[in-house]
This record gives structure tokens, C-alpha cells and sequence, in this order.
């Protein structure tokens, strides 16, 4: 199951500069892994108030496939919800908010978080940089020895100069004991891990810019994980796909 963040400049800006809409936008991408070989789109909105802001976003992986394997419907889906409270935005404290976070993978678990938010930015806002440390909780028998996540979330608007171009993306690292297939050593045998690890960067160019369509995107991201959804070890996915930004 893919996890994504939304653009953080979207996010900087609207937490910390007036007059700025709230933004959604609809991913969809292919996922090329060797165990994957699917569709996944991703429905994503951020919007700033007076008291900090609201992220959110939800996953469908298109994957259920018939005897002929050929996809049929979605399997799955994955969500997060964020709230991020700042009732000082005018302070020397400004860049710091408090975090609470829902997510949840239908039929799998569910988690709650809890904790701080900081964020950093160039002058014009077109690099962010926004850093959590977050108190994890866990059900449906999931536990954590260490149950504390960091978040790392980036953004970088018109790479190298060029306009439409951006590279964001975001990392996250977590205690949590988890029980993977290690399928490379040996079908039947399972390995006890003790964290896990995930971040997609992506690169998207503003296409639309040149026939008057700005809302659309084509780009491409890579989700690099280790000890991630059932699997030992390190995992490269690339992916490619469009942005609808509404």
C-alpha cells in the first residue's frame, strides 16, 4: 500500500501566508514493482486556517485481478488524516505546531499519533522543509518496543530553474515489531524486524503549462522502503504517473 504526502510548499504557504486557497489534487500512477504491476490513484487536500491546518489524503490500489489475471476492482485502501494546531502563526514560534494524525488500512490496523511539527523555508517559500517526531499507537495486535515515528517532508519548486518542475517527497522511520516474508531466502521462512522505513520522492513537470491547462502533471516516484508491508529487507518501486491539481 502506497503512503504519500501532499506538496509541502502547498503546505508552508498556506499555514504561514495569507489569501492562499486550499488545494486538492488526484493522483494516479503505475506501479512497476515486480510484486506489484498495478494502478494505485491517490486522492489528496490540504487547507490552512486561522488555527493551523488540515491534510488528508486516501489510497485505492486497483489489484484485485481474475483467474486470467487481469485487474478487476480495487483491494484495498489507505488513509491519513492530519491536523496540525498553531494559534501562535504570528510569533517567534510560528514554525512549531502540534500534530494529531489518524491512519488506517482497511481490514489491517488502524493508528493514532501525536506530537510536533517544524518547518523551514526559503525566503519565497519555493524550498520547504517540514520535520515530525511523532508518539505512535497501534492495534489489532501490533506493537512497538520504540513506538515513535520521524518525518521528514520536502519540497523544491522549479528545479534548476526550470519553470513547472518540482521535487518533493517525504520519509518516514518507525519503531514497530513486525514479521516479514523474506521471499529471496526462503519461501516458507519469516523474519522478525524491528522498524520500518519508507519514503517516495517524486519529480512532477507542470505539462499543462503549454497548452493552457496548468492543472495538469506528469511525473514519476520511487518508493524505497525496508521492512515495509510484509517485506524484509530493502525494496526499490519505481512508478510513473499524472497530477490533476483542482
Amino acid at each position: 500500500m502506497s503512503k504519500k504526502l501532499f506538496l509541502a510548499a502547498a503546505v508552508a504557504v498556506l499555514a504561514f501566508t495569507q489569501g492562499v486557497k486550499a488545494q486538492t489534487n488526484l493522483q494516479t500512477f503505475y506501479d512497476f514493482g515486480k510484486d506489484r504491476g498495478h494502478f494505485t490513484t491517490t486522492l489528496e487536500g490540504f487547507y490552512g486556517d486561522k488555527w493551523g491546518n488540515t491534510f488528508f489524503f486516501i489510497d485505492y490500489d486497483y489489484n484485485k485481478k481474475d483467474s486470467k489475471k487481469v485487474n478487476q476492482a480495487p483491494s484495498g485502501s489507505y488513509m491519513e488524516i492530519a491536523r496540525c494546531l498553531n494559534f501562535w502563526q504570528n510569533t517567534v514560534l510560528s514554525p512549531l505546531s502540534l500534530q494529531v494524525e489518524y491512519n488506517g488500512l482497511v481490514g489491517v490496523n488502524q493508528n493514532f499519533l501525536f506530537g510536533l511539527d517544524y518547518f523551514l523555508h526559503s525566503s519565497d517559500f519555493s524550498n520547504t522543509f517540514n520535520f515530525k517526531l511523532l508518539y505512535k499507537t497501534f492495534s489489532a495486535g501490533a506493537s512497538s518496543d520504540i513506538p515513535v515515528q520521524f518525518t521528514l517532508v520536502w519540497g523544491m519548486q522549479d528545479l534548476f530553474g526550470v519553470k513547472g518542475l518540482r521535487f518533493c517527497g517525504f520519509a518516514d522511520i518507525w519503531g514497530e515489531n513486525v514479521v516479514n516474508f523474506a521471499e529471496e531466502v526462503n519461501p516458507l521462512n519469516f523474519i522478525s524486524d524491528k522498524f520500518v522505513f519508507i519514503s517516495e520522492p517524486q519529480l512532477w513537470y507542470n505539462v499543462g503549462q503549454h497548452f493552457g491547462v496548468d492543472n495538469l502533471h506528469i511525473g514519476t516516484e520511487i518508493e524505497l522502503s525496508c521492512n515495509f508491508a510484509g517485506c524484509h529487507g530493502f525494496k526499490v518501486r519505481p512508478c510513473l504517473g499524472t497530477k490533476w491539481v483542482f
